[in-house]
């Protein structure tokens, strides 16, 4: 496939996103919070004049929210249709290449991983969770796992 994709940990989970489609990896201080927004917008943020529409992607598969308070969060820069994201992450690990095209899972993920799967690629890090970025920005009001 010779794809390279990002690995990066969300709610506990070693995931990939396309890494073509990010930009660049930020840490996020200051978010400002944007009223009647959907709740997987924590708020907006600036990069390099640009303004960016925060997804907390914890709360965006269902799996909780992000604290936003004081810490810095990492942050992969994505654009979509026009409109450029910054998807919080727990972390950012390493870029890799695909050994594989995305095939397709045999066991249920949870509502929210199995929205945005694209399907599991292997990688020299293992198999990986690769995930829609459009599907995850455009994420449905779930409820939230206790």
């Amino acid at each position: 496939m010779n794809e390279l994709l990002l690995i990066v940990d969300i709610a506990d989970a070693r995931v990939a996103l396309p890494a073509a489609a990010v930009e660049s990896v930020i840490e996020l201080d200051a978010l400002t919070p944007v009223p009647r927004a959907p709740s997987h917008i924590a708020g907006l943020s600036a990069l390099r004049s640009r303004v960016l529409t925060v997804i907390d992607c914890q709360r965006a598969l269902g799996l909780g929210t992000s604290s936003f308070d004081g810490a810095i969060h990492e942050a992969a820069v994505v654009e979509v249709e026009g409109h450029h994201y910054a998807l919080s992450v727990d972390a950012v690990e390493d870029v890799v290449e695909a050994r594989s095209e995305p095939q397709r899972i045999g066991a249920a993920m949870g509502e929210g991983w199995d929205r945005v799967s694209l399907g599991m690629v292997e990688t020299d890090e293992g198999p990986l969770l690769l995930v829609d970025i459009a599907k995850l920005i455009e994420a449905e009001e779930i409820s939230l796992v206790a």
